[in-house]
């Protein structure tokens, strides 16, 4: 079969929902037994979102190849179990640096470098090399911001270039809003007309317009839509509020949006859609029998994004077990010794999050030592482990002035320090550690139990995991025997360079630290065993 390419660009206004159309769309055609991958072109000038404030963008997603994306590839891996990688995540910025580096090399043989052709070519081969290297059926692109964004007319270009060169076997589907005036009792379409008139007068026509709704659309408001936007009523879609964005595939079903885009592709609508596990899913997660609440500490609790992958995974977790998982955020930042009783009072787990720099840094460590002193629960990632691992070497170990050299490079008691490969490194984008590395759990401990109903390799009856990382900083094994003596053992050490990933208090009910972000690697079908496990203590610590 011939890979057959979606387009997904957006209108009106942005955060309508294109990622999760996206991801829904994928699916559905993966339930009916074709391959399929997402991808998404983000029209900023920055290489990749590893820089960027995640105030400014939500989290930055880490693939299995260690490249740093956007956080919609979360979505996409979440919905479809299928994993992205560099090529999936495309931005202005990686386009123009390559066609630049490609002008100094001399490639272009003295022409003049133009946003046509060159550009536009750039992006083309990005998303033409996915389908073909790829081996898919099917490769859905998402278009970042909105028809009419200065910075996208290179991508609906090369859009609009494409869909002439490729004929039937591209599509292109737009997603707009259809508001509400309640004043006049009338949904308004006006603005999705505008909309698509925006994307025509950059030459592309879609096939299928979908309308973020808060109100059922009526026939009749589907085919004045198909009239002046020139598509069939059928090809307007509904795309109406639901409980959660996992009941997004299961409405675009309803809707058909998977037998139209079948259809314009000319593509036989003949296997059966199977969505058997999904629903299953979906009743678990709709049905709980008990209720939890979690304490999520970070310094960007304003913006939930910026957490989102880890949010996801506590769905995917309480839906596992039957269990709704309420999420109290709490800023660290106001933390204080005096209040964190207060903040952190009434909760049956606490959640340290990952970050970077020394603001909240210490009200991190107070939800450490709170969790520790009380016996709640605790589970901690990235910096999370690390604020773990400070608290225990100044409570425990008595080492009062212990820190991290990113927060204290002067500190007596490095407990964490710069990994060694980092120390010569200046530029800040795409050097961490980054991506899946393989982790050796310590048999006996309680963190090898949880992933020992995995499908996990054995070697040396040892277990092999792979988990993804995104840090410059780490353990620091010259004080590994003192903590080992005091309590806080290493259940997970990297088999190569002796990092250790994962560390545990055995004599605490619940007291884990991952280096790695298992939250990256949890998905709707497949919730991570971690997270499982620390809603199940959680809930333990609750009754």
């Amino acid at each position: 079969m011939v890979t057959k390419y979606i387009f997904v660009t957006g209108g009106v206004a942005s955060s309508l929902g294109k990622g999760i159309i996206a991801a829904s769309l994928a699916r559905l055609l993966k339930a009916r037994g074709y391959s399929v991958t997402n991808q998404k072109l983000d029209p900023y000038i920055n290489i990749d979102p590893g820089t960027l404030n995640p105030y400014e963008h939500g989290e930055c997603y880490v693939t299995e190849d260690g490249a740093e994306t956007d956080l919609d590839l979360g979505h996409y891996e979440r919905f479809t179990g299928v994993h992205t990688s560099q090529a999936n995540n495309v931005t202005t910025g990686r386009i123009y640096k390559n066609v630049i580096e490609k002008e100094r090399r001399g490639d272009f043989l003295g022409k003049t470098v133009q946003v046509i052709p060159h550009i536009t070519n750039e992006i083309k081969d990005r998303i033409t090399a996915l389908g073909n290297t790829g081996n898919y059926e099917f490769v859905i692109t998402e278009i970042g911001g909105t028809v009419g964004d200065i910075e996208s007319y290179p991508f609906i270009e090369a859009v609009r270039q494409l869909k002439w060169a490729l004929g039937r076997n591209c599509i292109v589907i737009h997603l707009t809003y259809i508001p509400y005036i309640a004043a006049a009792g009338e949904l308004k379409t006006k603005p999705t007309q505008h909309s698509v008139k925006a994307l025509q007068q950059q030459g592309v026509q879609p096939d299928i317009i979908v309308c973020r709704t808060e109100k059922p659309l009526t026939r009749s408001v589907k085919e004045k839509i198909g009239l002046f936007c020139n598509i069939d009523g059928d090809s307007v879609i509904e795309d109406g509020d639901v409980a959660s964005i996992y009941d997004v595939p299961i409405k675009m079903r309803d809707e058909k949006l998977d037998v139209q885009v079948l259809k314009k592709l000319d593509v036989p609508v003949k296997r059966e859609l199977d969505l058997q596990n999904w629903e299953a899913f979906l009743y678990k997660l709709h049905n709980p029998q008990c209720e939890v609440s979690v304490g999520l500490v970070g310094k960007y609790v304003q913006l939930q994004d910026a957490y989102k992958s880890i949010t996801e995974a506590f769905i995917h977790a309480g839906a596992e077990l039957r269990c709704k998982v309420k999420v109290k955020y709490v800023n660290s930042e106001e933390l204080t010794p005096e209040n964190v009783s207060e903040q952190l009072a009434g909760l049956s787990g606490i959640l340290v999050a990952p970050g970077f720099g020394t603001r909240g840094i210490e009200g991190k460590i107070l939800a450490v030592q709170y969790a520790r002193e009380n016996k709640v629960p605790f589970f901690g990632i990235c910096l999370g482990m690390q604020c773990a691992v400070i608290e225990f070497a100044r409570h425990v170990l008595g080492y009062s002035d212990a820190h991290s050299v990113e927060i204290a490079p002067g500190t007596a008691h490095p407990v964490i320090d710069m990994m060694e490969e980092q120390k010569n490194i200046s530029n800040m984008g795409g050097t961490m550690r980054l991506g899946a590395y393989p982790c050796k759990l310590v048999k006996g401990s309680k963190v090898y139990d949880i992933y020992a109903t995995q499908a996990i390799k054995q070697s040396d009856n040892q277990a092999i995991i792979s988990e993804r990382h995104r840090h410059r900083y780490e353990f620091n094994n010259a004080y590994l025997e003192d903590f080992k003596a005091a309590g806080m053992v290493p259940a997970g050490v990297n088999p190569d360079s002796g990092l250790v990933e994962i560390v545990e208090v055995p004599s605490h009910p619940y007291f884990v630290g991952s280096q790695f972000h298992p939250e990256y690697k949890s998905t709707a079908m497949h919730p991570h065993p971690l997270f499982v496990a620390f809603v199940e203590a959680a809930l333990k610590f609750k009754n």
